[in-house]
C-alpha cells in the first residue's frame, strides 16, 4: 500500500506529534481508508524515518548539585562504608534521599523468588532468587528432584531468617504451578 506525499506528510505531523504507533495505524484507517497492519505502520515509520516520542518516559531532570566536600578531607558516603562486598549493583541507582531512594531500599530488604518461564536442560524447575542483604543468584529443582543454588559468590552463606523464607516463597510459587 503506497501513500502520496500529502499523506506521508500527515503521518509524519502525528509522529512529530506524540502519536503511538497504533494511534497512526488508526488514523491512516480513519482518515486516508488503508487498513494497514501494526508492522507495516512500524516499516512506514521507519521508511520515513521517524522517531517515536515515549510518552511514558519523565522528563529528564537536572541532577542535585553535591554539597562541597571541606578541603583535603575524602569523603566516602555512609552506604559505600556499609555495603555488602556480595551485592550487586542496581542498573537504575536512585539518589540516596529521595522518595524512590526509600522504596529501592524497603524492596532490596526482602527475599524473593521468582520462576524462570523456560527452563534449562536437565531441570525440572528454576529461577531467580535474592536474599534481603540483596545478594542474588539462581535456584533450580534437577531431574532427581534435588534442590540447588547457583551463581552466588564462593563462601557466601545467608541469614537462617532469609533461608526459612526462601523455603515458603518457594513453596509458594511451586503450588502455584501444580507441584505439591
Amino acid at each position: 500500500m503506497k501513500l502520496d506525499a500529502s499523506q506521508k506528510n500527515a503521518v509524519a505531523q502525528w509522529v512529530n506529534d506524540g502519536a503511538s504507533l497504533s494511534e497512526v495505524q488508526t488514523k491512516i484507517a480513519e482518515e486516508f481508508g488503508i487498513k494497514m497492519t501494526y508492522m507495516d505502520v512500524r516499516f512506514l515509520v521507519d521508511d520515513l524515518d521517524l522517531e517515536l516520542c515515549d510518552k511514558s518516559a519523565p522528563a529528564p531532570q537536572p541532577a542535585p548539585e553535591a554539597p562541597a566536600a571541606s578541603q583535603g578531607a575524602a569523603s566516602v558516603p555512609p552506604q559505600a562504608a556499609q555495603a555488602n562486598p556480595y551485592a550487586y549493583a542496581d542498573e537504575d541507582e536512585v539518589p540516596a534521599g529521595t522518595p524512590a531512594a526509600d522504596a529501592a531500599a524497603e524492596e532490596v530488604a526482602k527475599v524473593s523468588v521468582t520462576v524462570d518461564p523456560v527452563q534449562q536442560p536437565g531441570v525440572i524447575v528454576g529461577g531467580g532468587i535474592r536474599f534481603s542483604d540483596g545478594v542474588r543468584g539462581r535456584w533450580l529443582i534437577d531431574a532427581t528432584g534435588r534442590l540447588g543454588l547457583d551463581g552466588l559468590p564462593q563462601g557466601y552463606r545467608p541469614s537462617q531468617q532469609d533461608v526459612a523464607e526462601v523455603q515458603v516463597l518457594l513453596s509458594q510459587e511451586l503450588r502455584k504451578l501444580g507441584y505439591q
